[in-house]
C-alpha cells in the first residue's frame, strides 16, 4: 500500500492522550452513562480507555465493515448487531464510541439502531463530523490516519527529498 497524499500517524502515546482528552471531555457534560457501544474494530481501543476513565462496566459491540481493503470504504456490512438491553429506549443513556467518523456511513447506520444515544469519536472527517456529538481532532477528508495497531517501526524519508505524508 502506498501512502496516500496526506498521512496523519498516530503513535500509542498520542491515541491515549487523545482518547483520555474525549472522555474528559464526556466527563464535563455530566451524564451518567447506562452503557457503552463500541464500533468495532477501530472503537474497541479507546472504548476501553473511556470505559476505565468514565467507569462504565456495561460495555457492548456492534460489528460494522466498511473498510475491506485498508484504503478503499466498501458496501456496508452489519455483522453483529446491538443487544436490546442497550436498544431500549432508542438508546438512551448509550455511549457509541469509535476511532474515526470518516463519511459519516457507519455513523449514520449505528445512530438508527440508537437514535437517541450519544456519539463520541476521537477524530472526525469533515462529511462525517455532522454524525457524532462530540470528538476530539478533526482532520481533512483526504488526511489518511494512521493508527497505531496498523504501523510498525520503519525509516521515513525526510518530506524535503520528496516523500508523501
Amino acid at each position: 500500500m502506498s501512502l496516500p497524499e496526506k498521512a496523519f500517524p498516530v503513535s500509542w502515546d498520542q491515541f491515549h492522550r487523545d482518547a483520555r482528552a474525549l472522555a474528559w471531555r464526556l466527563a464535563d457534560q455530566g451524564h451518567a452513562w447506562r452503557g457503552m457501544v463500541c464500533i468495532t474494530r477501530g472503537g474497541l481501543v479507546p472504548a476501553a480507555i473511556i470505559a476505565r476513565e468514565l467507569n462504565i462496566r456495561l460495555i457492548e459491540t456492534v460489528c460494522v465493515a466498511s473498510y475491506h481493503d485498508y484504503d478503499t470504504q466498501g458496501d456496508m456490512q452489519l455483522l453483529k448487531g446491538i443487544s436490546e438491553e442497550l436498544t431500549k429506549d432508542e438508546g438512551e443513556g448509550i455511549l457509541i464510541i469509535d476511532d474515526l467518523t470518516d463519511t459519516g456511513k457507519t455513523a449514520a447506520q449505528v445512530r438508527a439502531m440508537l437514535p437517541k444515544a450519544h456519539f463520541a469519536a476521537v477524530y472526525a472527517k469533515p462529511q462525517g463530523r455532522p454524525m457524532v456529538d462530540t470528538f476530539v481532532t478533526e482532520v481533512s477528508q483526504d488526511t489518511w490516519i494512521f493508527f497505531p495497531w496498523d504501523l510498525g517501526f520503519t525509516f521515513q524519508e525526510p518530506i524535503a527529498r520528496g516523500a508523501k505524508g
